[in-house]
């Protein structure tokens, strides 16, 4: 039996800072995840993807941004169990919970936190009868690592902003890149549509819309496919086809856990802690929903320190936690020394 303070379900960016703030309290946790590494999709499914939202970064690889919240996190020491699913919560005689992996691994904790992100999921495909015979012979719904289309021609589908980054990341890498989306207007941010008109203005990216992808042709790999658009077809030569038309999201076994669930998300009270109706059981980042919620990685961190303080209220109702800046109780003012940080990083408690 693992035994801690905090269980986080879900080791993405939000579950990650959590364990940051739950350290600045002196609280442990302990990390489950069904992947093999920590840092959720940013690590699995997009590590080479730029992030802009993160203060003070005006840019940030989705994977850098994972590594620096572990070095963050490191004088914490929390616990991981990695590359199993959270299958079962059972609660306590005394309120605490019991979290069992599908791998049979129980944790025990006072308090569960479900970062689970979009918890599991799957691509959204476009309907073509061939699609499947394609699958990893050119047909990609993932870009994991941006060099394995170094000097190839690639076509992505889609008009959100995974199209669009993608286009722009792959545009100083691929031979040639094609944008297809099926309306003249992209759902991306504003400043992605720039981008990308100002690379097709370069001349290095080729933009077809209105239009869709209606058949696919290779022999042992796909090496063509076309494009239909207005009623006229488009044959494009091509290494790659990527469609990135998001994906559908599904919470798996956290659905039967007893949780108020409102479109395939939990139920949170945003007015103080993130907490759901189970007390001691709260959710933070992409897996909760409230009223004017923002499924980003930013407001996840705000809700990752409202429910580490509401968390220590729980633990210890009869102790008052003194709340200091950390450029007064100090987190990296230190020699070298890990362990040095890690003491100087406990608040006052009275």
């Amino acid at each position: 039996m693992i035994r801690t303070n905090i269980i986080i379900i879900g080791a993405g960016p939000t579950g990650l800072f959590a364990v940051f703030e739950a350290g600045l309290l002196n609280l442990k946790c302990h990390l489950i995840d069904s992947l093999p590494k920590p840092g959720g999709q940013c690590a699995e499914i997009y590590p080479k993807k730029p992030i802009y939202d993160i203060p003070s970064r005006t840019e940030i690889l989705a994977g850098d941004l994972v590594d620096k919240l572990m070095e963050q996190i490191e004088p914490f020491q929390p616990g991981f169990t990695l590359g199993e699913t959270a299958q079962e919560i059972q609660k306590q005689a005394d309120g605490s919970f019991v979290v069992i992996t599908d791998k049979g691994t129980y944790h025990h904790a006072p308090v569960v936190a479900i970062a689970g992100g979009l918890g599991t999921f799957e691509p959204r495909k476009p309907n073509l009868s061939n699609l499947a015979q394609w699958e990893d012979k050119g047909v990609d719904y993932i870009i994991r690592e941006p060099e394995k289309y170094r000097d190839k021609k690639v076509l992505i589908a889609g008009g959100g902003d995974s199209a669009l980054d993608w286009s722009i990341v792959l545009a100083e890498v691929a031979q040639s890149v094609t944008l297809v989306h099926r309306r003249n207007e992209f759902r991306g941010a504003l400043e992605s549509v720039d981008k990308v008109q100002a690379l097709k203005d370069q001349n290095k990216i080729e933009i077809i819309t209105p239009a869709e992808i209606t058949a696919l042709e290779g022999d042992k790999h796909l090496n063509s496919l076309t494009v239909t658009r207005e009623g006229t077809s488009l044959v494009r030569f091509i290494d790659f086809f990527i469609p990135l038309f998001g994906l559908t999201p599904k919470l798996g076994p956290i659905a039967q856990w007893g949780l108020e669930i409102e479109k395939n998300a939990i139920k949170v009270d945003n007015s103080l802690d993130y907490q759901t109706n189970i007390p001691g059981i709260y959710a933070i980042g992409d897996v909760n929903t409230y009223p004017g919620k923002l499924k980003l990685i930013l407001c996840g961190f705000h809700e990752a320190t409202l429910m580490c303080q509401s968390a220590f209220r729980r633990l210890y109702p009869e102790k008052r936690n003194v709340l200091k800046y950390t450029t007064v109780s100090g987190i990296n003012g230190f020699d070298g020394s890990r362990k040095e940080a890690q003491k100087s990083i406990i608040k006052t408690i009275e």
